[in-house]
């Protein structure tokens, strides 16, 4: 009978120091992350660093279309994938004026070359191009502050009309465009 009652002593014991261990394990989990969660400067997986104590808002002014050939949808795409990575990766308010942050710019080329030449003399490729001047300014450290032109291209079968695959391929080219002026602008890479 003591047997039976040391067994089930010893198991309440292990059960109690189980108990305890999970606890201070908890515990310690919580602290490292209390501890992660108190730093000023956000890192996102996205590459994102901002300090959101003194970054809050960003301007995002109206990119023109200033090349000679235009596509008129290609702004209003573009624009709306600028935007939409500004609200989609950051904690910034998009404001109409006086942002922490400005972003303007033009959209200044739009053009397609002859990419490639098949074995009759003519071309089979066709390269489309698009280039887009951004003007940054970042109010809070004007060290930061940059003009550059970034470029996409997209590439498309020569026998296919530009009317019938314009949509798609602006919209890649401002897929790329976006991502390289948001890495410029806030990833700080």
């Amino acid at each position: 009978m003591a047997s039976k009652d040391n067994k089930a002593l010893m198991s309440t014991t292990k059960k109690k120091h189980r108990y305890v261990a999970t606890i201070c394990a908890l515990m310690l989990c919580l602290s490292t992350l209390a501890l992660y969660t108190s730093c000023t400067i956000s890192y996102k997986f996205n590459g994102a660093s901002i300090d959101y104590t003194k970054i809050k808002s960003i301007q995002i002014g109206n990119f023109p279309i200033r090349s000679t050939y235009v596509w008129a949808p290609m702004q209003a795409i573009f624009q709306n994938k600028l935007t939409d990575i500004y609200a989609s990766q950051t904690r910034l308010k998009q404001v109409k004026r006086n942002g922490d942050l400005v972003l303007e710019g033009e959209i200044v080329g739009f053009d397609q070359f002859n990419k490639g030449v098949s074995n009759s003399g003519y071309s089979n490729q066709v390269q489309l191009k698009m280039t887009v001047n951004v003007r940054y300014t970042n109010n809070k450290n004007h060290a930061e502050d940059f003009e550059q032109k970034f470029t996409a291209t997209s590439t498309y079968d020569a026998t296919q009309q530009l009317v019938n695959v314009q949509e798609q391929l602006v919209t890649e080219m401002c897929k790329d465009l976006t991502d390289q002026i948001f890495n410029a602008t806030v990833a700080n890479w």
